[in-house]
């Protein structure tokens, strides 16, 4: 399907399934986060799922090739980037699958069901709004900075929103930890994996993938760290294998 284009917009293949999104140069693009993020929800065919602060509408659209899900809800608060999100869908001709929604993530349930979600996925804001001068009307700032909305918040509203036992999955920095790990206690989502993401095997984790469970048992594990370049500078196996490429 042909969708128009706006200024500073191009289509950039996915290389997965034949899946397209529109990207806008001057506007925060997705990164690899959303890409490991999208790899790592491990979720059940036929859930219906919930993407919080879903910018460019990367993760639905990615996880459309990866996984069978019946439905995604993908929010976003800023109207141009949730319209942009929107032509993406049609892109791909999957307005039947995922429906963007252009609210704020704190009033979802004025829009979804309650304890009605399998899964609730998130690539939200990495620093504190006061962390630095920022434009709050700035959309890299918005997508950067916790200005929209707080940790606390995206945790909270996945919490209400999944279903007893569903899954949440996130992306942030190793650096959030404690806050990451009270805040799920917080609102009875319990901690049950998580991956730490390396540049290279002998630098600091720079990234952490988390899952947990709603009223889960006790019971985490660490998945085997990943590192995205060999010693050569190349990228890794493990790499290699998420973005499906042959080295």
């Amino acid at each position: 399907m042909e969708v128009e284009l706006r200024r500073n917009e191009k289509i950039e293949d996915l290389q997965c399934n034949g899946l397209k999104i529109i990207q806008n140069k001057s506007w925060f693009c997705f990164g690899m986060d959303a890409v490991l993020l999208t790899n790592y929800c491990d979720i059940k065919n036929n859930s219906k799922i919930v993407d919080l602060g879903t910018g460019t509408g990367i993760i639905p659209i990615l996880l459309s090739g990866k996984r069978n899900y019946s439905k995604a809800y993908a929010v976003e608060i800023q109207e141009e980037v949730a319209e942009m999100a929107r032509r993406s869908v049609e892109l791909n001709n999957l307005k039947d699958k995922i429906e963007v929604l252009n609210i704020d993530l704190k009033n979802a349930l004025d829009y979804m069901e309650p304890n009605s979600f399998d899964a609730v996925i998130s690539n939200p804001p990495y620093k504190l709004g006061n962390s630095g001068i920022v434009n709050p009307s700035d959309k890299k700032a918005i997508s950067r900075h916790e200005i929209m909305c707080s940790l606390e918040d995206v945790i909270s509203t996945a919490a209400a929103l999944l279903k007893q036992y569903g899954r949440f999955y996130m992306v942030h920095r190793p650096d959030r930890l404690t806050d990451i790990m009270c805040l799920l206690r917080k609102y009875r989502l319990e901690p049950k994996q998580i991956r730490f993401v390396h540049p290279r095997s002998a630098a600091k984790p720079n990234m952490m993938l988390v899952r947990a469970s709603k009223n889960g048992n006790p019971e985490l594990k660490f998945d085997p760290p990943l590192y995205i370049y060999d010693d050569g500078g190349n990228y890794t196996e493990d790499v290699y294998k998420i973005y499906g490429m042959e080295n």
